[in-house]
């Protein structure tokens, strides 16, 4: 899982199935395993985000479409 080959929308479908995978089939690895505890991850780590990037020698995300990735959260509440 490489986030840097994301170019496209089937890129990131694919991203995140292989998020799905790697749960189910390494969940020791993970430390947020249940939604509650990913969520409050992902919070928090959105918040702190530009300390990522500094830390690691990679430009600061100027121009993310929040709300897309908002809409994407809130459609995965009820989709089937």
């Amino acid at each position: 899982m490489n986030t840097k080959e994301i170019r496209s929308k089937e890129d990131f479908i694919k991203f995140v199935g292989d998020l799905i995978l790697d749960l189910k089939t390494n969940p020791n690895t993970w430390e947020n395993k249940n939604l509650d505890a990913y969520l409050d991850a992902l919070q928090r780590w959105t918040g702190d985000m530009e300390g990522y990037y500094i830390n690691n020698n990679l430009p600061v995300p100027e121009n993310v479409n929040w709300r897309i990735f908002a809409d994407i959260l809130m459609a995965a509440r009820m989709y089937e």
